[in-house]
């Protein structure tokens, strides 16, 4: 979105979203990137990325001054003065520790930047949207740099950012910054499959075409709103299924696919018996994230079907909010916590975030190197939710056990636990936990962390503790 229309949308804010427009201009409009561009290109584009999005006036005020206390030689007493306390916040948590800091190398540098922005996330939300939305124009510059940074900028958007996006559902950054990192980790790769992907979907329109009259007609005698888009996957998605299902381009069949968008969640489930009984669906390709959201708020129907003429298609079945939050996940409901009254949707949101809080526990007892190798290991997994008996929602990743669950909710509790139960019934401290699973953790005064729990410890919070226990032991004796 043009930061032009943005404004336009949001008259209340004009004044001070166009005097952070012309302070942007004025500070970084002389100073040039490798590429020719000036940063105040840069950070217009950054801005605009997160208008885009539909972040809310602050969010984008940060974007358009996030490179000004890292480039130009501005006091931050002046800044705070002029854009106020959020503002220097956000931009605060983006900007990153000096280059040349005494004693640090690149790597060590590098990771404690990641530390600093995850601290800071853990604040304010905000920040980490303003740092995807920097990372995602960036990486259109990068061919501009030597091969090597190319390369880690690039590594590290997939192993970091792009997982960060993920788990806080903003599918449309996401897809970006996967497929501009995998263009420049494997260029002659991505131009192979851009090349077929474009191919196949020329050859499949008219297909899709009689498919959507069909559907269409069938669907018609619901007299019901709806609307259909066809849905073609991101190239790196592309690579990934083939990856994961060990099968060449040619052999992967959902590349193209359908999106079936409504008003109502009964509508949903109506266009879905339309679709299986004019259809043949496959049974293992069904899933209902609208009985089951994922823990990034994402709902959807999931389902892929053998349509008559033999033709296999993917298709998703959602309503227009559903839709809304697959395409800027959190983004389109952080903004609860200040509007809404409601406590639910406060909770929900807060735990949704609550991994970055939980990042702040166990970050304090490691290096840079060991946290951000711990911060990897977190985000390479998928949340689930439990709860403790008084209703209480804790996010783990999936495959965490009984004794990471009792981390999270103190470490006096994790460090006493000697078992738990599980729905009720008896369950070890090595109990794999599911989503909504109510789990109740027992305690002894005498009961303490062993050496053994890391054989199953999944998180990095509950690793961390439980060495911080044992070294400290260590250290007494």
């Amino acid at each position: 979105m043009e930061l032009t229309k943005y404004i336009e949308a949001n008259p209340s804010h004009k004044q001070q979203i166009s005097d952070a427009l012309s302070f942007a201009e004025v500070h970084l409009k002389n100073l040039k990137r490798l590429s020719g561009r000036t940063y105040f290109q840069h950070a217009l584009a950054v801005a605009e990325n997160l208008a885009e999005l539909n972040f809310d006036h602050i969010t984008v005020i940060s974007g358009l001054l996030h490179d000004v206390l890292e480039d130009m030689q501005i006091k931050r007493e002046d800044f705070l003065k002029k854009f106020g306390e959020e503002i220097t916040t956000i931009v605060e948590g983006v900007t990153k520790i000096k280059k040349y800091t005494s004693g640090i190398s690149e790597e060590s540098r590098r990771s404690e930047n990641i530390r600093k922005l995850i601290i800071a996330s853990a604040k304010d939300i905000r920040v980490i949207f303003v740092k995807l939305a920097d990372r995602m124009d960036n990486l259109t510059d990068l061919k501009f740099l030597p091969a090597e940074k190319i390369k880690k900028i690039s590594q590290e958007t997939i192993d970091i950012y792009v997982p960060i996006a993920h788990r806080l559902g903003i599918y449309k950054l996401k897809a970006h910054l996967e497929d501009f990192s995998f263009m420049n980790l494997n260029p002659k790769l991505f131009s192979e499959l851009t090349k077929k992907i474009a191919l196949r979907e020329i050859e499949q329109q008219n297909i899709l075409d009689g498919i959507v009259e069909t559907l269409k007609k069938n669907i018609d005698t619901l007299n019901i709103q709806y609307r259909i888009k066809s849905r073609p996957k991101n190239i790196y998605s592309i690579f990934r299924k083939m990856e994961k299902q060990n099968k060449p381009f040619e052999e992967i069949q959902d590349i193209l696919g359908l999106r079936i968008i409504t008003a109502t969640v009964e509508n949903c489930y109506s266009i879905l018996g339309i679709l299986h009984t004019m259809s043949s669906p496959i049974p293992e390709t069904f899933t209902d994230y609208i009985a089951n959201p994922k823990s990034n708020m994402y709902q959807s129907i999931h389902t892929t079907v053998i349509m008559p003429d033999g033709v296999t298609v993917e298709v998703q079945i959602r309503t227009e909010e559903m839709h809304k939050t697959a395409s800027y996940g959190i983004a389109a409901h952080w903004k609860y916590k200040d509007t809404e009254k409601s406590s639910v949707k406060i909770r929900a949101f807060d735990e949704k975030i609550s991994w970055l809080a939980s990042v702040i526990e166990w970050q304090e007892n490691n290096n840079s190197n060991e946290f951000l190798a711990g911060l990897k290991a977190e985000l390479e997994f998928d949340q689930i939710f439990v709860f403790t008996p008084k209703g209480d929602i804790k996010s783990l990743p999936a495959g965490s056990t009984t004794v990471d669950f009792a981390y999270t909710v103190h470490t006096d509790i994790g460090n006493r636990c000697h078992g738990a139960k599980v729905n009720g019934k008896m369950a070890p401290l090595k109990y794999e936990l599911h989503n909504g699973d109510v789990v109740e953790i027992l305690t002894g005064k005498t009961a303490h962390p062993s050496q053994d729990w890391l054989k199953f410890a999944k998180t990095p919070n509950a690793r961390s503790k439980i060495k911080n226990y044992n070294r400290n032991v260590i250290a007494r004796e």
